[in-house]
């Protein structure tokens, strides 16, 4: 569906969302994103004066943009109180409360523990390593539109 507020789709056509994050302790990052969190490794590389990347596949990935009114109402929902930086990340899990107890463990903050939100998810909320807030959210089901899950 077009109209004049959304014109029709660009021949531009993404095949991949890939999110760059700076951090300061690498092999603590890939310990809690890969080895804890289990996000598959993809591929590593290395370089010139210690240069070390390493892709995690993250299953599906979404680009969610979000009004000031909305980012209050999901932290309001998840936390209590506004917290969310201007970009977090969000990971869909099959266990939120297993997967949020794993990443604190593992040295994660707990912002807030799981949440049952109004949209029928449980969501958590996290300060991890490499200085970023996640949700993670697990899919409780019977709510098939309506606000974000994360």
């Amino acid at each position: 569906m077009t109209d004049e507020s959304h014109p029709a789709a660009p021949a531009i056509r993404v095949a991949q969302l890939r999110v760059v994050v700076e951090a300061a302790d690498f092999d603590e990052a890939v310990a809690l994103y890969r080895d804890v969190l289990g996000l598959p490794e993809q591929a590593a590389f290395e370089g010139a004066g210690d240069a070390r990347v390493i892709i995690l596949e993250a299953g599906r990935a979404t680009l969610e943009i979000a009004n000031p009114a909305q980012v209050a109402m999901i932290d309001e929902v998840e936390v209590g109180r506004p917290v969310s930086p201007r970009i977090r990340l969000a990971f869909e899990v099959s266990d939120s409360a297993a997967a949020t107890a794993a990443l604190a463990d593992a040295g994660a903050d707990v912002i807030a523990p799981p949440t049952r939100t109004p949209w029928n998810s449980l969501n958590a909320r996290l300060h991890t390593t490499a200085d970023l807030q996640i949700t993670l959210f697990e899919e409780l089901g019977g709510h098939e539109t309506g606000p974000t899950t994360a």
